[in-house]
């Protein structure tokens, strides 16, 4: 596990008694963004980020060119189930962390995920349309 602060590297760069160029890495370390954080807030919010991420080009998409950005979720969404179907899921993953596969990180990134989709659909973050301008 990476030590609190995190290194980062720098690198100079300087020629040697023969002519050949060297290159040194040297460890810097920084500060976390928000030093009230202690839990690795950080680390985790990079890694939902990047989930959520790849979650927009899973096979969960449209095949089609014309539906490539379309998910599932938004068929639900069309037919006002998204919200439940989040909710669900929710406790699908969570209540199978431990079980399936062990303690894996990704049915944990499924809930957090899903409790994002829940914030949306629930209204708490909703754009005017719902995300919905695909289907009209």
């Amino acid at each position: 596990m990476d030590e609190y602060p995190y290194p980062m590297n720098e690198f100079t760069m300087h020629m040697n008694s023969d002519d050949k160029i060297v290159i040194e890495k040297t460890p810097v370390m920084t500060e976390p963004k928000n030093h009230l954080w202690k839990y690795n807030e950080d680390k985790i919010l990079k890694d939902v980020e990047d989930y959520v991420t790849s979650t927009y080009c899973s096979h969960y998409c449209g095949h089609n060119e014309a539906y490539k950005n379309t998910q599932t979720i938004d068929l639900m969404a069309a037919k006002d189930l998204a919200a439940h179907f989040c909710q669900a899921n929710i406790l699908k993953y969570g209540s199978r962390y431990g079980d399936k596969d062990g303690r894996n990180k990704r049915d944990l990134m499924k809930v957090i995920h899903y409790a994002m989709l829940l914030l949306h659909f629930d209204g708490h973050y909703t754009r005017k349309d719902n995300g919905l301008t695909e289907f009209r």
